[in-house]
């Protein structure tokens, strides 16, 4: 059984990148769609937009979902649902029924992360569960890098249609793979001999009872939590260029062929794998090194958005190398951001019960951006007759605004207690008496 919690992950991290391929074929076919329905960028934006609506809104009701049947069912149940609806985008022949596809498959893919989270948490210790998350999270920078050469060989070889069935057929063998493979966990073979178990479970008894009693809701009383959600929009404002319009911003304004497009263009996702990988080893070390929390966490989540800016500079440059050079910088930065980023929800929650609360709101708030960038750059091009400079100009101002949340607005990175809880309730009746 010890041996099967490292397959666990590794269906996990195999799951997260068809769930990466799945949401980003779109944007790779987006040209050859655009042409076949005789539609506008304002129109292939709100299609690109269609996931991030249902993705968003579904992410914390999904993870309720997982906490009352299991990640055993949910994970196959929200990959077959997604598959099928990514299949299904073969059949739309019109804008709505597009659309209407995209916002299922969104349904679908948000029990991803809340499944492989809960699915770590029962097969590995405390210890182990960051390294084991590192690995499954991955498989979303890796899904990104090969949907581009992937579905750009399926297009130019079977055309735009064949990219959907293919890839969701892949969904479908992951699920028989999962309950071909996958056994449940014996608890004691799972986290140590059977000795441990009893003692362990009574220590976080004990750890419970000991806990201060905060509230889901009150939860959004603390400036820190706000500032965790507008600092990850600011960072999927840009990441979420890259997901949606950025294989079209290579075949309109550069002039890729599908060839470059699935070679070239997969430099930036490749460079993001590492510099996630990097920003982690960093946090910690900086930390270990006698460095306070805040301080190691801030500096790697300020110093990788404002480095991520340089996308602005993709907009002012004829140079094919130095373009990919400058979004490779700046995805490469926002993963490096990122790895701080996921560490925050463990780091500030009041007790181990608000981590994935914690967690959820801060992912809602991050991709009501996706909503953001795909409509907003649809929008643009078409105003400004297929130019993305101001998208890119937006793009970098975030990264700066990101910034700023995360130095100025997030507070210290510590457990938010009770006892500012009680306080911020004081001042507000005290305001109110006033």
């Amino acid at each position: 059984m010890r041996k099967m919690r490292w397959v666990v992950v590794l269906l996990c991290f195999l799951a997260i990148a068809v769930n990466y391929i799945d949401r980003a074929n779109l944007a790779v076919a987006a040209p050859q769609i655009r042409h076949a329905l005789g539609i506008g960028p304002a129109e292939m934006g709100l299609v690109l937009s269609g996931f991030f609506w249902t993705y968003a809104f579904m992410q914390m009701p999904f993870g309720w979902f997982v906490d009352r049947v299991g990640a055993r069912i949910a994970l196959p149940l929200a990959v077959g649902w997604w598959s099928l609806f990514t299949a299904a985008t073969a059949g739309a022949t019109s804008v709505a029924s597009m659309f209407g596809c995209r916002l299922m498959l969104g349904v679908g893919e948000a029990g991803a992360y809340p499944s492989c989270a809960k699915l770590v948490a029962q097969w590995f210790r405390p210890a182990e569960r960051a390294l084991a998350t590192s690995i499954f999270d991955s498989g979303s920078r890796v899904g990104s890098a090969l949907s581009i050469p992937l579905v750009a060989l399926i297009i130019g070889t079977l055309g735009w249609k064949a990219s959907f069935i293919i890839t969701g057929l892949v969904g479908f063998v992951w699920v028989v793979g999962w309950f071909a493979i996958y056994r449940a966990p014996a608890h004691a073979d799972m986290t140590g001999t059977a000795d441990e178990a009893p003692a362990t479970q009574s220590a976080e008894r004990r750890a419970r009872a000991d806990e201060p009693s905060v509230s889901w809701g009150s939860l959004f009383r603390y400036r820190t939590l706000w500032g965790m959600m507008l600092g990850f929009f600011c960072l999927n404002f840009v990441i979420y260029f890259f997901i949606t319009w950025f294989p079209s911003y290579l075949v309109a304004t550069r002039g890729f062929s599908l060839k470059s497009l699935g070679t070239l263009g997969m430099i930036p996702a490749l460079m993001s794998i590492p510099g996630g990988w990097i920003g982690g080893l960093v946090s910690d070390a900086l930390f270990r090194r006698g460095w306070s929390l805040t301080a190691a966490r801030k500096t790697c989540m300020v110093g990788g958005m404002l480095m991520s800016s340089v996308i602005t500079l993709c907009a002012f440059t004829s140079n094919t190398w130095l373009m990919l050079a400058f979004f490779g910088i700046s995805y490469g930065s926002l993963a490096f951001a990122a790895a701080s980023i996921w560490s925050l929800p463990a780091d500030v929650a009041p007790t181990p019960r608000h981590v994935a609360s914690i967690g959820g709101i801060q992912n809602f708030a991050s991709n009501l951006a996706g909503i953001v960038i795909t409509t907003f750059t649809g929008a643009m091009v078409q105003l400004t007759k297929g130019s993305f400079t101001i998208p890119l100009v937006v793009a970098g101002g975030f990264c700066f605004l990101g910034a700023f949340s995360y130095l100025v607005i997030v507070g210290r990175i510590e457990p938010l207690s009770a006892a500012d809880d009680r306080r911020l309730q004081v001042d507000g009746e005290a305001r109110s008496a006033m």
